[in-house]
């Protein structure tokens, strides 16, 4: 075993030692030992719950003849830091928690590893440390909020609403006791913010690519299957263990084309790209954003979660979950079912017995809502590596979209502008310097995007951003542009009137300039100097990639 490393041989007495002064017993150390990684905080939503899923997992471990051993990773909370400078140390996080989970398992020598992630940058921060750790593991998550109905008949609440809200309240259409009415009721209880965002994405994503039990994804937190889960995985990572089956069997490139899959059916966030990218580069797995348009042209769009529809988390549970979609999949050949997953089967037997339920979230193959994926990667002058949208939450009138720019070098600044109504339809606003590197942090953009939303304007404007929208964004929200304005992107070059050409329909971005304007622009123009950073950020400013390869470090 791994963890004979500290524990076997009179040379170790020392070791064991430590581990008795924990209360260990003698016995308990001779089991395998399995680390418990939790990201906890009574900060978090998604998290504040996340002791009572440890203790499950806990259970399981013990359960099985194995030896639970604890530790924690930070969490922030992305609607919490949305709309200000905490944004700045979201998406940063993740490259933290890779290196902590490294640092703690590679220094204790743990057997095995059962994750317990939940928000946005802590699955794919976690995924990333499991791929590079190399050990048998698997992912149990938090699980996702409930949504509420709402007044009006068939619309459910979620924290997206309580963001358009204010949007809605700026413009006159709501008042201020009917948005405090939503903010009291849109977040009705503990999980991953309840619609088809960023966490509950990459959770189900972990179902797909093989990480996670069926259900990971989509069971709500509440529910007493998600425990049950919970000691289901700490059962299976002894049995993944004594099999020796470790993550890089699982995470191979044909398991990363399945999640892709996955995702342009289930119409994930566009985060989705980013994160995969990032957990590509861990697992030495080749990735590209020409690899997603290939997935996606293939791919029939089968869910819209909130926000390109009225379901929510609970409701794909209860049509089948993950399993049912993939199902459906099958059915067109679009996965390879041969794979090995952390259930110690394959593909296919994990999905013999699934099946849509009826409750009319899982579209069928032969009638999707669309017949390619929910997310589209566009190329042209002002993306030349590419920027990712989520198509299935566009407006048809904007899937082809001719408007003015109107430029601004923060996210403050729009926001700002949209508050007071200076943004009006056909007009295409343009957010610079947020990216990977001129952010630093490229900040999730949800403020702006739901005031427009909220304003009734998001058929009628588009938003181009080299920052990050949420995966609560709905509308032409463009996001992800490469490269970005801090590193001489054409973006950097626009100017307020240009004309912007959006085909979403052909996968493209332009502006309507010719080569010799562009050539003066970059003459005449300087880049915006980055002054005054310090501490961590400063750090990852120096050291993360562009967005199209999915904001990793630099090797």
């Amino acid at each position: 075993m791994n963890s004979d490393n500290v524990k076997k041989g009179i040379e170790r007495a020392p070791h064991r030692s430590l581990m008795k002064a924990t209360g260990l017993t003698q016995k308990e150390i001779e089991r395998p030992l399995i680390g418990v990684v939790n990201s906890f905080n009574e900060i978090v939503p998604g998290h504040a719950h996340l002791n009572d899923i440890a203790r499950a997992v806990k259970y399981g471990v013990l359960s099985a003849g194995g030896t639970p051993m604890e530790f924690n990773t930070i969490g922030v909370c992305d609607g919490i830091a949305m709309g200000h400078s905490g944004m700045k140390y979201s998406l940063c996080t993740r490259e933290l928690i890779a290196d902590s989970v490294e640092c703690m398992v590679r220094a204790h020598r743990f057997d095995g590893l059962v994750f317990i992630p939940n928000c946005d940058k802590i699955v794919p921060g976690m995924l990333m440390a499991a791929a590079r750790l190399n050990l048998p593991a698997i992912f149990v998550s938090g699980g996702a909020m409930l949504s509420i109905e709402g007044e009006e008949a068939g619309r459910c609440l979620d924290l997206n609403s309580v963001f358009e809200g204010i949007g809605a309240y700026k413009a006159g259409k709501m008042s201020e006791a009917e948005l405090m009415q939503l903010e009291e009721s849109a977040c009705p209880s503990c999980g991953s913010c309840s619609g088809m965002f960023t966490a509950n994405s990459m959770n189900c994503l972990t179902e797909a690519v093989g990480l996670g039990l069926g259900g990971n994804g989509t069971i709500p937190a509440v529910y007493a299957a998600r425990t049950r889960l919970a000691k289901e995985a700490g059962a299976k990572i002894i049995e993944l263990v004594q099999r020796d089956i470790k993550v890089l069997d699982i995470l191979t490139p044909a398991a990363l084309r399945n999640a892709l899959a996955v995702d342009m059916a289930l119409g994930c966030s566009t985060n989705t790209i980013l994160h995969m990218a990032a957990i590509a580069h861990e697992a030495k797995i080749p990735f590209s954003l020409q690899m997603v348009n290939e997935v996606s042209a293939k791919t029939p769009n089968l869910c819209r979660l909130a926000p390109a529809g009225k379901h929510h988390m609970q409701d794909l549970f209860a049509d089948g979950g993950v399993y049912a979609v993939m199902k459906e999949l099958t059915k067109l050949g679009l996965l390879d079912t041969s794979l090995i997953t952390v259930t110690g089967q394959s593909v296919g037997e994990n999905l013999a017995s699934a099946e849509r339920k009826g409750r009319g979230v899982i579209a069928a193959v032969d009638k999707p809502y669309s017949a390619v994926g929910g997310l589209a990667v566009l190329f042209g002058n002002l993306a030349p590596n590419g920027a990712i949208v989520k198509k299935s939450a566009v407006a048809p009138a904007m899937l082809q979209y001719e408007g003015t720019a109107r430029v601004f070098d923060s996210e403050e600044a729009a926001i700002e502008a949209i508050y007071q109504q200076k943004i009006k339809a056909g007009d295409v606003v343009v957010i610079r310097y947020e990216g990977p590197c001129g952010g630093p942090g490229m900040r999730e953009m949800l403020g702006p995007t739901s005031a427009i939303a909220g304003m009734g304007l998001d058929s009628a404007v588009a938003l181009l951003t080299d920052g990050r929208f949420s995966g609560a964004t709905r509308g032409a929200a463009i996001g992800h542009i490469s490269p970005e304005a801090q590193a001489g992107g054409p973006i950097a070059y626009l100017q307020e009137g240009d004309r912007i050409a959006i085909d979403i329909t052909n996968g493209t971005l332009n502006a309507l300039l010719s080569d010799d304007e562009w050539a003066k622009r970059r003459q005449s123009m300087t880049l915006r100097k980055q002054e005054g950073l310090s501490g961590y950020l400063k750090r990852y400013a120096q050291s993360v990639t562009s967005a199209d390869r999915g904001a990793a470090f630099k090797d």
